[in-house]
């Protein structure tokens, strides 16, 4: 059976639930938020029920993800793809969009039938106002189950992540620090890790006065700053 996003995310995970998978810095806020691999896990179980049961999406259903590199994010993307649900750049009708408070006026380029805005506060702190026409994201899948059954989908880009993992010189197992600013594709950032049961330390706003320090208390194995 061909791989599939949410068989390498549940494999990743199956490694050690309790290990760090996803480490969050941003140097602008001094921020530093860290996700098991079991957190991170519920946090895509609740999105990917958040699209079946309040959506109404699933299979065959699109989204569109107006949003820069985060660990909410990551939340976004992978329970997307569990519901079996494309994520796509090309503006058009989509099922549900996902955006930042910031970006929410793209809305507008979208036929979307959910909307959900993002503030990316730290420890995941809801909007202290919603955009109209929005639904704070962090509120609504909060509420969601924390267990949901995924769909098979994304071979091709699991594929892709595979190959995107060689180039990028991402053994499997490896710890990897990231400059999101440097490598915005959530296929660098995200998905080659997974490929290969790899964690990520992501860095926003790097301040690369700290890189070295950061690499050694990080445990980093494979910079890519």
């Amino acid at each position: 059976m061909a791989d599939n996003i949410s068989r390498i995310f549940a494999a990743a995970v199956a490694i050690d639930p309790a290990r760090p998978l996803l480490t969050w810095y941003d140097d602008a806020t001094g921020e530093r938020t860290e996700l098991s691999g079991a957190t991170l896990a519920n946090w895509v179980a609740k999105t990917a029920n958040l699209m079946v049961d309040e959506v109404g999406a699933g299979p065959g259903g699109r989204a569109a993800v107006l949003l820069p590199p985060h660990w909410q994010t990551a939340a976004v993307l992978l329970g997307c793809w569990s519901a079996g649900v494309e994520v796509t750049a090309a503006p058009g009708e989509v099922d549900a969009l996902f955006a930042t408070v910031e970006r929410a006026a793209e809305a507008a380029a979208w036929s979307a039938g959910e909307q959900y805005a993002l503030a990316l506060h730290p420890l995941a702190a809801p909007l202290r106002e919603v955009p109209a026409g929005f639904t704070d994201y962090v509120v609504q899948v909060r509420g969601q189950g924390d267990h949901f059954t995924p769909y098979p989908f994304g071979e091709t880009l699991v594929a892709e992540a595979i190959d995107r993992a060689g180039e990028l010189a991402i053994a499997a197992g490896e710890r990897v620090l990231i400059d999101v600013g440097r490598n915005p594709d959530p296929l660098d950032w995200l998905l080659a890790p997974l490929a290969t049961g790899s964690s990520v330390v992501l860095c926003a706003n790097l301040d690369r006065d700290k890189l070295a320090d950061r690499i050694a208390v990080e445990r980093v194995t494979v910079p890519l700053a």
